[in-house]
């Protein structure tokens, strides 16, 4: 089989190795404990001692419930646990009750010692705790199954019926006893992942939306879907984290305790299947470890194609009208090549592994009576050891084979613990300052607009768009911007925006919050006809009389009407139309009334008219405005004109003094 060629830049994040640990605890261990110096192993040391005190609790309710039981039932007790009762009072009675105090107290006295740093953690501590203990009682009540299950099938094989109902009602018993504690169990781990993941969700949504990290991080190539990765990664990883802690708890209990049982019955059988399943562990590890970076390319591929869908529905009016059908049924056919051929690899490499993993685990159905048959034939065992033999061998092997089991979906988790972590990498990347040295454009704060010696290059530095610009706008002023297509005229805007800030210089402008942005194509909220026209404040209260009148204002006086209200929500991008989402943005404009309003081609789809309409409430507003346009009629609304030339420099003239070039308007 050929492989699957792949992104050198994450070959790296396809192996199972100490650095995927790393990145695991790094993401995981914030939610239960601070990320400090040594955290992970405080809170790991924390995990393990609340485990150890859940063992210690248990045991005093077993105890408490055994001794109960005996004093208040006595005669059944000793027909069918006199066993269990002798155990437990052998033991409260040894030395080994201390080692309980102690197993209580260290935990106890280590949570209080650390409680300043998880007191805001306490619910998610207590439902880990209840959690952890639940599980300890179902591997219990596996543990109580197969004894009685023993007793059950001896006594059917004797023909023994007063034994057999006995255990029979015995075994209804731990069945009405098991329900309640399994239903919570598996409620309480949703509960616990859900919880997980709205505080996760909640944690890279902010990081998402600080230092606008939503736009930055469309420059990192490697950083792909990140809604994929806010959406799914998140909820895959909180509930596979718990499920594999589970698993992993209860593959502990279950060697300890199921090794007692099968080492009573033959010392051979248990040590067998100790080498048995450590060996197919280490050949499914070998095999599995390609299936990570199938899983990884997978995520990529599917989320690239589901992204080409979405794209085709977001874009549907403009590829009708160019009749571009073929090509985007075209590109999706090649997005959708890359998941077939992909996935083709992926399940060639499960069924390799299916051909060891299938006869592998198939063997543990008969070694148990294979191993134990002549100890059965010569009469040293009786018929029910056979089988709680092999549910022990069943369980113990699934213990130790976990990673066997469990390789595809370990890989699967593995890929989406290296996209979570790398998008953290570069969330966290966008928080930090840039290195005093780097060439980047500073940015001040005043009551006017200022560009001191700027020169503007594409972000990562790839290409310089001008050179060494400077004016000054004052208050009430207005500045338009123009030249040929690609000389940079929108860029200035995100220069001076802060978007971007790759070269060199100085920008001093007011604060953003007295500043409105009007781009090309207006951005149209998910939400109401008032949403629309109060965006971004929207918590601002605003009658409707005055919504009405900024939308007169802007020749738009019919819509509340024609869509049913200002509380009508609809796909507004697709009920209006570019026109009046331009004209729909200048209402905006107006009810916000900013000091400062940067306008990039903002009335490009309009009419002269109604660009004259909007302009002249602009200019008679009292507004600083800077504008980008390719319309000469935009000139006289402007007193100074910029005009960016293509070997990036610039020419700054009064418009009235302001020839008109022909090739600055194309």
């Amino acid at each position: 089989m050929t492989a699957v060629p792949s992104r050198p830049a994450s070959n790296r994040l396809n192996r199972f190795d100490n650095q995927l640990w790393n990145r695991f605890v790094a993401i995981a261990q914030p939610y239960w404990y601070p990320t400090t110096a040594n955290g992970g192993k405080v809170f790991f040391a924390l995990l393990a001692l609340l485990i150890l005190f859940l063992f210690a609790l248990l045991f005093v309710i077993v105890s408490v419930v055994v001794l109960v039981l005996q004093a208040v039932l006595p005669d059944f007790m000793n027909e069918t646990a006199q066993g269990l009762v002798g155990i437990v009072k052998s033991m409260l009675q040894s030395p080994l009750i201390g080692v309980v105090i102690a197993a209580l107290l260290i935990p106890a006295l280590a949570f209080f010692a650390a409680r300043r740093q998880i007191i805001s953690r306490r619910q998610q501590w207590v439902l880990l705790g209840l959690l952890l203990l639940l599980s300890l009682s179902v591997s219990g009540m596996n543990v109580t199954i197969s004894y009685v299950g023993n007793f059950f099938t001896t006594a059917l094989a004797k023909r023994e019926a007063a034994t057999f109902w006995r255990f029979f009602f015995v075994y209804a018993g731990v069945f009405v006893a098991a329900t309640p504690i399994v239903v919570f169990y598996s409620y309480t781990q949703d509960l616990l992942g859900l919880r997980w993941r709205d505080w996760m969700t909640q944690k890279f949504l902010n990081q998402y939306f600080g230092n606008r990290a939503y736009y930055e991080i469309n420059f990192e190539r490697d950083i792909d879907n990140p809604d994929q990765r806010i959406s799914e990664d998140i909820k895959s990883f909180t509930a596979t984290s718990l499920s594999f802690l589970l698993l992993l708890l209860g593959a502990v209990i279950d060697v300890l305790s199921f090794t007692g049982i099968l080492w009573s019955m033959s010392s051979f059988l248990a040590i067998f299947l100790v080498g048995y399943a450590l060996v197919g562990t280490v050949i499914a590890g070998l095999l599995g470890r390609r299936l990570i970076s199938l899983n990884f390319n997978q995520l990529r591929r599917e989320a690239d194609f589901r992204y080409g869908l979405v794209h085709v529905r977001d874009n549907a009016e403009s590829i009708a009208f160019y009749q571009g059908e073929d090509q985007e049924l075209g590109q999706l056919r090649r997005r959708f090549v890359e998941v077939l051929r992909n996935f083709r690899f992926l399940i060639g490499w499960q069924r390799n592994l299916a051909f060891f993993r299938t006869p592998y685990r198939y063997a543990t159905y008969i070694l148990p009576s294979v191993i134990l048959a002549p100890m059965y034939f010569s009469q040293q065992i009786e018929f029910g050891d056979i089988t709680q033999a092999g549910f022990a061998f069943s369980q113990i092997f699934e213990a130790f084979a976990l990673v066997v089991l469990q390789i595809n979906q370990l890989s699967a988790f593995a890929a989406g613990v290296n996209r979570l972590e790398t998008f953290t990498e570069a969330l966290d990347a966008n928080e930090q300052p840039a290195p005093a040295d780097a060439a980047v454009i500073k940015t001040f704060e005043d009551e006017q607009i200022q560009l001191d010696q700027v020169s503007l290059a594409t972000p990562k530095g790839q290409r310089l768009l001008m050179q060494d610009l400077s004016f000054v706008l004052q208050p009430q002023q207005s500045l338009v911007i123009v030249g040929q297509s690609g000389v940079g005229k929108s860029s200035l805007l995100r220069a001076i925006a802060g978007l971007w800030n790759s070269g060199a210089g100085q920008i001093t402008r007011p604060v953003l919050s007295e500043m409105l942005f009007l781009p090309q194509r207006p951005y149209m909220v998910l939400g109401t006809l008032r949403a629309q026209l109060l965006y971004p404040n929207l918590s601002q209260d605003t009658a409707e009389e005055k919504l009405y009148d900024a939308l007169k204002q802007v020749n738009l006086a019919d819509l509340p009407d024609r869509v049913g209200g200002f509380d009508t929500e609809l796909d507004w991008s697709d009920v209006l139309s570019l026109g009046e989402q331009q004209r729909l943005a200048f209402a905006r404009l107006l009810l916000t009334q900013p000091d400062y309003v940067m306008l990039d081609e903002a009335t490009s789809a309009l009419d002269l008219a109604n660009e004259q309409r909007l302009y002249q409430q602009l200019r008679q507003s009292g507004t600083t405005y800077i504008s980008v346009g390719h319309r000469a009629s935009l000139l006289k609304y402007h007193d100074f004109v910029l005009e960016l030339k293509g070997d990036q420099t610039w020419k700054l003239t009064a418009r009235e003094d302001y020839v008109v070039d022909t090739e600055a308007f194309v």
